[in-house]
């Protein structure tokens, strides 16, 4: 019986961890409605509820450490994805910047179904409260938003100009001796988990400048435009398999 790859295994994992995220995302969103719906809330509840969906990204990301220390390329052709969700790939997974672009626009169309309430005085607490221009001015641990994504900017184009020029230096993996291409894979590694950190850090960061009930909506609008971009991957990897 042939051993299991490092792929294969983490392709078993993905499954699993999919499932998972399902679980605690729906006991997130009863737990948000709850706390929505309550005259008194349970903020609580809701912080443990996020803090659940919060390790399992943690959880995921050692997964995925381990994974690329043994096979790095692997990791890069991302055979659990999609072909549409490997086109929008950056060093093997989503951009740690789409993450901004994901709470501004979730931020201007809850501002938008509840301004009438908003010009009111109303306040839910939720995403439709940070306005793009009011996101700027939050502080969280002496940084504002627009800070902490400019600085994730920073960081994404220096790991993009770092994996160009390990990419641009491509001949010396023909041209070279084993030993040196045992080390531009163990560089390439690097840079993916400088990547992965990025990705980490990028979501906790984020999840850190909300409040429970905006974290929640974050990670629930996150993990649902994950779910959405496989779906339509999945679905038109089939169409074109069936017209082959």
């Amino acid at each position: 019986m042939s051993q299991e790859t490092a792929i294969e295994s983490f392709k078993k994992f993905q499954h699993s961890w999919v499932e998972q995220l399902q679980h605690h995302l729906n006991h997130l969103r009863s737990v948000q409605n709850h706390h929505r719906n309550s005259a008194t809330g349970d903020e609580e509840r809701l912080k443990e509820a996020v803090e659940r969906v919060m390790e399992l990204c943690r959880e995921y990301h050692r997964a995925k450490l381990a994974t690329t220390e043994k096979d790095v390329i692997g990791v890069m052709a991302a055979p659990w994805s999609s072909a549409l969700e490997r086109s929008l790939h950056w060093v093997g997974d989503w951009r740690p910047t789409t993450l901004f672009h994901l709470v501004y626009t979730e931020s201007s169309i809850l501002f938008e179904s509840r301004i009438v309430d908003i010009l009111r005085g109303f306040r839910t607490g939720d995403l439709s409260d940070l306005s793009p221009s009011q996101f700027r001015f939050k502080f969280v641990k002496g940084r504002t938003v627009s800070e902490l994504q400019c600085e994730t900017v920073k960081e994404e184009n220096a790991i993009t100009e770092e994996l160009s020029e390990w990419q641009d230096d491509a001949s010396d993996l023909v041209m070279g001796t084993v030993s040196d291409l045992d080390q531009r894979i163990r560089r390439l590694a690097e840079i993916v988990h400088r990547a992965d950190d990025l990705r980490l850090r990028t979501v906790t960061g984020v999840v850190e400048l909300l409040s429970p009930l905006q974290q929640a909506e974050f990670l629930i609008a996150a993990a649902e435009l994950r779910t959405g971009v496989s779906g339509w991957g999945s679905s038109h990897d089939r169409r074109r398999s069936s017209n082959v």
